[in-house]
């Protein structure tokens, strides 16, 4: 359990919470006192906002179009607060938002921002999901690192209420489909490709933070990445599973400013990497802000033959050991940013997923790891995501907690259900972590600005250079 008074980081501040009276009070094991009713822990629900490109950039897929949110937003707002939910992961479409160097549209954010600080939703905020402006072209731009840094910095100047963000989606994902799958985007298949594309994803996402931090000190930045794990099928594919097994690791070791294994450091450089370019992510270590979000699907568990091919070998390990080697190698708090699952027929499917997916959790929990949230994606179902988005099919995929009608499905009440059922016996156990989230209505309460203004001391006060600071 983490002890101690408040520090400088966020794993040593879920350790407390604010009475609402600018007081710090200690958790111990006696339960958790709450602020305005906020509950200790993230259940949180996304809106779907992918908008990668296909067949050399001419075709966009946006998401968000396809599943009726540009016109039903008000709804879709209106169902997370029918489910229980005060956590939303949600996003402004890039592409249509971030219009130029320093051109911005923020007529559709304005609109849906301000209905959810109107409601007092929490956004985490995600600011790049699989996908750049046409003007930008692909992540093999080195340009994008601090372009993108440009956006987030007036997104947070925009919207100075928001303090939760994730500014890449899952960013060792989308190096893979874009560069090395050849899915999208860049649509190459290199290992050149995708180390390029990985070092400008990454680069951009430390920036982003960066700039984030420079308008609201007590950001906090909840990474949601695929959570994998390669089995080697036979003894002559052990080798290959060996190296897929530390390259999943690669986007979160550079963001958290962790030495990657020789291996890996041997793989970077050999494929375009330079020596200065591997030293900044070494030199920017914003971990002590950061939540590591894991994501895991039944697909996230790969089998490996001897000529590293790979398929799916369904759920082996499941989330709880996975996130074990996650948290061991980061050590830093944890929240399950994604999962669905298919309804099937009766829609049992999904129910039965979604309660296997949280036995995970309170796994991790309570053996020891600070879990703090939890995330069905989406709200509503999606399209062509059975396909990885490659064909434009229009198929539904039924994943949602909500149909595109905006009905709820079974998983959508079993969550709802699982949501008032556990989020006030979750408090009462003997391990209990508050990640200090100010509330989109208590932004301009004097014990709120007095939390910003500390946040911003203790910022200029951090060690800036790796030396100082322990090593992952």
């Amino acid at each position: 359990m983490i002890e101690g008074p408040v520090q400088h980081s966020l794993s040593d501040n879920l350790a407390w919470i604010n009475n609402g009276k600018g007081e710090e009070v200690h958790v111990s094991g006696e339960g958790l006192e709450r602020v305005n009713n906020m509950p200790a822990f993230m259940f949180a629900t996304g809106i779907e906002n992918s908008a990668p490109t296909l067949k050399g950039g001419r075709v966009r897929v946006d998401e968000m179009e396809k599943c009726g949110h540009y016109q039903q937003w008000r709804t879709d707002f209106a169902l997370v607060k029918e489910m229980g939910l005060r956590f939303l992961r949600y996003g402004p479409p890039l592409h249509r938002t971030f219009l130029g160097v320093d051109q911005y549209d923020w007529a559709f954010a304005d609109e849906t921002f301000g209905d959810l600080r109107q409601r007092d939703i929490v956004p985490i905020v995600d600011l790049c999901h699989f996908g750049v402006p046409d003007w930008i072209g692909n992540f093999q731009n080195p340009d994008f690192p601090q372009l993108f840094a440009t956006y987030a910095r007036a997104f947070a100047q925009r919207f100075p209420w928001v303090q939760l963000y994730t500014p890449i989606n899952e960013m060792f994902v989308c190096a893979t489909f874009s560069a090395s799958y050849g899915w999208w985007n860049e649509q190459l298949h290199s290992d050149q490709a995708f180390v390029t594309a990985l070092k400008h994803i990454v680069k951009a996402n430390v920036l982003a933070m960066e700039a984030i931090l420079d308008v609201r000190s007590d950001a906090i930045f909840i990474q949601s990445e695929s959570s994998e794990y390669f089995h080697a099928e036979n003894p002559a594919a052990i080798k290959p599973a060996e190296i897929m097994n530390s390259k999943r690791f690669l986007s979160l070791d550079l963001n958290y400013g962790r030495r990657v294994d020789s291996e890996m450091y041997e793989y970077l450089l050999d494929n375009g990497m330079t020596r200065e370019e591997y030293h900044f992510f070494l030199d920017h270590r914003l971990k002590h802000h950061c939540i590591m979000g894991n994501d895991y699907y039944v697909t996230n568990e790969h089998r490996v033959k001897a000529d590293g091919s790979t398929r799916a070998s369904g759920e082996i390990f499941g989330y709880d050991e996975i996130t074990r080697q996650y948290y061991e190698r980061y050590r830093l708090p944890v929240m399950h940013t994604e999962t669905n699952c298919r309804q099937g027929s009766t829609g049992q499917e999904a129910v039965d997923w979604l309660w296997k997916e949280w036995a995970n959790v309170l796994r991790v929990r309570n053996d020891g790891a600070p879990i703090v949230g939890f995330t069905w994606f989406s709200l509503t179902d999606q399209m062509d995501w059975n396909t990885a988005l490659r064909e434009q099919n229009n198929h539904v995929d039924a994943v949602g907690l909500y149909d595109l009608q905006r009905h709820i499905r079974p998983v959508g009440e079993a969550y709802k259900e699982l949501i008032q059922s556990w989020c006030t016996v979750l408090p009462t156990q003997s391990v209990c972590l508050q990640v200090p989230v100010i509330l989109p209505s208590e932004h301009n309460d004097p014990w709120a600005r007095k939390k910003r203004d500390e946040a911003k001391t203790q910022r200029h006060a951090l060690p800036t250079t790796p030396a100082n600071m322990e090593n992952g």
